[in-house]
């Protein structure tokens, strides 16, 4: 089989399924594209949260209305949140390797990366609220960053769940 229907129709498309894999084996293929993920974005999230910690020392900040200050401590508290849920997929495994949990601590790991998108997501609003509110004005910057939101949900959340209802429907 080659992956693709008789007819040409996307809707039947014939994926092989399985790899002929232990659990064991599963979970660690399934570690390794996890490390994969969360090295990519953790790179990401090292830069912003430094960034954030930089800013309080600049000249600028000390004429930060006091919503400005409000909203920059609530992100850097959510940078430092993202980091925490990210690194605490690498240290979960760290300290359950060799109990012979690997499943779970794959399951585990996910979950708290997954927990990392979400709050990289509300670090990422929060720092584009305070930018724009400096770069724009107040009133334009949240709808702004609503817009931003909705395509950051739609690109990190919706794509997926729609792929993965429509593709996996027919098992």
């Amino acid at each position: 089989m080659n992956g693709q229907p008789d007819d040409g129709s996307e809707s039947e498309l014939i994926w092989p399924r399985g790899r002929h894999e232990t659990e064991e084996e599963r979970a660690d293929r399934r570690w390794t594209e996890l490390l994969q993920e969360v090295r990519v974005i953790q790179t990401g999230v090292q830069i912003l949260f430094g960034f954030l910690l930089t800013v309080v020392f600049t000249q600028r900040f000390a004429s930060l209305s006091t919503a400005d200050r409000t909203i920059y401590v609530i992100t850097l508290l959510l940078g430092a949140s993202t980091t925490g849920a990210l690194v605490g997929t690498v240290t979960f495994h760290r300290l359950v390797a060799g109990h012979r949990l690997k499943p779970q601590t794959v399951l585990w790991a996910a979950r708290l990366a997954l927990v990392g998108v979400v709050l990289l997501l509300a670090t990422v609003a929060s720092a584009l609220l305070l930018i724009l509110r400096l770069a724009l004005n107040a009133e334009a910057a949240p709808w702004v960053v609503a817009v931003l939101v909705a395509w950051f949900v739609g690109c990190w959340f919706v794509l997926p769940a729609w792929v993965l209802r429509r593709y996996s429907s027919s098992e």
